[in-house]
């Protein structure tokens, strides 16, 4: 499918980088001793919880409304979100002078609803299916869509994380991110792979949401019937052709963890690193610390902590979770 299907170049990454300056946080890298011990491994994470709008979602988001025509922003943009997305679509949107409308679920996170409405947007919770009620509006008022995954200019735009983190970890051996619908992941990896072949790129998604993981063994994308998941971040309703493509040409491999695993590490990066971040940020580190995804011993492993939206009562919903 790969073969088929469009996929990012190096320069296509490097130029987001560049309209990107000044419009959104290089975001810092911080090692963990106590991380490091535990996975006997040098681990340093990628704080992209730290980026505007608390996500890396924006970095895509700017890049792709650069590249629409007036005509195009001048009808107003429309997509669909659990959240991030939703979020940095109002801010970028707004910045610009660009309406926004953004489908989200009816049980999406009230912090996200919240904060997608500070920024400018405006919210459309829906029931069911989110594409058909997506399609529907976007018919009706005649808007612009911004998927929040599979296009280029959105992969490209996430894939300025990955050049990041090899400017700052040339000598990186391993980078792990979480999956949803897969954008961020296509374009750390073509950024990372397009560069330096040898580093290995690993894929982490929860088991109740594992859109990628059955798209590979389909050999296509698939549509989830259901999604069970407390990384709303990660449960995409499906895989795009997109990012599937570059899952398959540049990601080495992906792997499913239980939400169990997901919230014990959280409970980790808030105890030992002072990171509050939201379940979908805490995949990868969970990955190490369940030994699901192994390491050689002093390797140098970037993980990426993708976000950090999470309100204080869905907070304290999650950590009663954790045993």
């Amino acid at each position: 499918m790969a073969g088929s299907v469009s996929i990012v170049t190096l320069e296509e990454i490097r130029e987001a980088a560049d309209f990107l300056k000044g419009l959104v946080h290089r975001t810092p890298m911080m090692g963990s001793e106590y991380l490091s011990n535990r996975i006997g491994a040098r681990i340093v994470l990628k704080l992209e919880l730290f980026q505007k709008t608390g996500s890396f979602k924006v970095r895509g988001v700017l890049n792709k409304l650069n590249a629409l025509t007036d005509e195009e922003k001048a009808s107003g943009v429309v997509s669909l979100s659990a959240g991030n997305h939703a979020q940095s679509l109002a801010y970028g949107a707004t910045q610009q002078g660009i309406s926004s409308l953004i489908v989200m679920p009816a049980g999406a996170s009230r912090t996200k609803i919240a904060a997608t409405e500070g920024y400018g947007g405006k919210v459309h919770l829906a029931e069911g299916d989110l594409g058909e009620a997506t399609d529907a509006v976007q018919r009706e008022g005649g808007l612009t869509m911004v998927h929040s995954f599979d296009d280029l200019k959105i992969i490209a735009g996430a894939g300025t994380v990955g050049l990041e983190i090899l400017e700052d970890e040339p000598e990186v051996d391993v980078v792990v991110a979480g999956i949803g619908g897969g954008g961020l992941i296509s374009g750390v990896a073509a950024a990372i792979k397009l560069q330096k072949p040898s580093v290995r790129v690993v894929g982490v998604e929860p088991e109740g949401a594992d859109g990628i993981s059955r798209s590979l063994e389909k050999g296509h994308p698939v549509t989830l019937e259901k999604r069970e998941t407390v990384a709303d971040g990660l449960a995409a309703p499906f895989a795009g052709e997109y990012t599937l493509a570059h899952v398959q040409q540049f990601v080495d491999e992906v792997i499913r963890i239980p939400d169990k695993e997901i919230l014990d590490a959280m409970v980790v990066l808030m105890e030992r690193c002072k990171l509050v971040v939201e379940p979908a940020a805490a995949a990868c580190v969970a990955s190490l610390l369940s030994g699901r995804v192994s390491v050689p011993p002093g390797s140098t492993v970037a993980c990426i902590i993708s976000g950090g939206n999470v309100g204080v009562r869905e907070l304290r919903s999650l950590l009663a979770q954790v045993d």
